[in-house]
C-alpha cells in the first residue's frame, strides 16, 4: 500500500453512521450497517469484499446516486439531505465521475462520442471539448480508436473507453467498480499509473471497488465489507505519509 496522504487533510467526502437496506420479499436485506467513512482529497482507496458485502450499495451511496436510510452524507463538508435532489444532480454531473463494470456506453455512440458526452452536458465549448476528449482517450492507449464504436472494440478497450469518461471532465471524486477487471497487465498498470497521477496532480479521489491485487497494491487503504460492515484494513497500520 501507499500511505501518502495527510491524514489531517479535509475530506471530500464523508459518511457518518450510514446504513440501508433492501426488502427482497418477506426479508430484510442490510445491505450497510453504521458505516464511517471518510475519503480525503487525492486519495486513493479501494473497497474489497465478497458478492453480497455491500460495495455496490456503498459505490451508489458516494456517487449519490441512491440515498441513505439512515445516517449523514457530507460531501466537501456539507451535508446533503437525502431530500435535495437538484444539488445531488449538480454534484454528480461537475464533481463525479462514474466507470461501470458494465461500462454503460451508449452503444450508437463512438469513443470519442461517449467520452465528449459528459462534456457536452455541462456547456463546455467545441474547441475545449475536443481538447479534453483527445487527451483522455491518448491517457486510457486509445489514439486511433476515436471512430470505433462500442461493437468494434475489445472488452478491455471499452473499458478504457469508460475511464475515459469518468476522467475527462476533471472530476474532484471518480467511483469505479473494477476497473482493472478486463484490462492486461500492461495496461492495467497504465490505468494505475494514470490514477495516482490524477491524485498526484489536480487531487482527484478514487473510491474502487477492486479484487484486483494489482489495483490493491498500488491504492493508500484498503478497506474491507463484510456482511455491510466496514472494517479498516491493515494498510491503517502504515500511517506514515510518503
Amino acid at each position: 500500500m501507499n500511505r501518502r496522504i495527510d491524514p489531517i487533510s479535509q475530506p471530500l467526502m464523508s459518511l457518518r453512521g450510514v446504513s440501508k437496506s433492501f426488502t427482497l420479499g418477506e426479508n430484510t436485506i442490510h445491505a450497510l450497517r453504521n458505516v464511517e467513512l471518510a475519503v480525503v482529497r487525492g486519495e486513493i482507496a479501494a473497497v474489497t469484499g465478497p458478492s453480497g458485502s455491500g460495495k455496490s450499495t456503498l459505490l451508489n451511496l458516494c456517487g449519490l446516486l441512491d440515498t441513505a436510510d439512515q445516517g449523514e452524507l457530507l460531501y466537501g463538508g456539507e451535508p446533503l439531505p437525502s431530500l435535495d435532489e437538484v444539488r445531488r444532480t449538480q454534484l454528480r454531473r461537475q464533481s463525479i465521475g462514474f466507470v461501470f463494470q458494465s461500462f454503460n456506453l451508449v452503444p450508437v455512440m463512438d469513443a470519442y462520442d461517449n467520452v465528449e458526452f459528459p462534456l457536452y452536458l455541462l456547456g463546455i465549448d467545441a474547441t475545449e471539448r475536443r481538447r479534453r476528449v483527445l487527451d483522455a482517450l491518448r491517457r486510457v492507449g486509445l489514439e486511433g480508436k476515436e471512430r470505433h464504436r462500442p461493437d468494434q472494440l475489445s472488452g478491455g478497450q471499452r473499458q478504457r473507453v469508460a475511464i475515459a469518461r469518468a476522467i475527462v471532465k476533471h472530476p474532484q471524486l471518480v467511483i469505479a467498480d473494477e476497473p482493472t477487471a478486463n484490462l492486461d497487465a500492461v495496461t492495467a498498470a497504465q490505468i494505475v499509473g494514470l490514477m495516482r497521477e490524477l491524485a498526484r496532480e489536480h487531487g482527484t479521489t478514487f473510491l474502487v471497488a477492486t479484487h484486483d491485487e494489482r489495483m490493491l497494491r498500488h491504492c493508500d487503504r484498503a478497506l474491507r465489507l463484510a456482511d455491510g460492515v466496514l472494517l479498516e484494513s491493515e494498510a491503517e497500520e502504515e500511517s506514515h505519509v510518503h
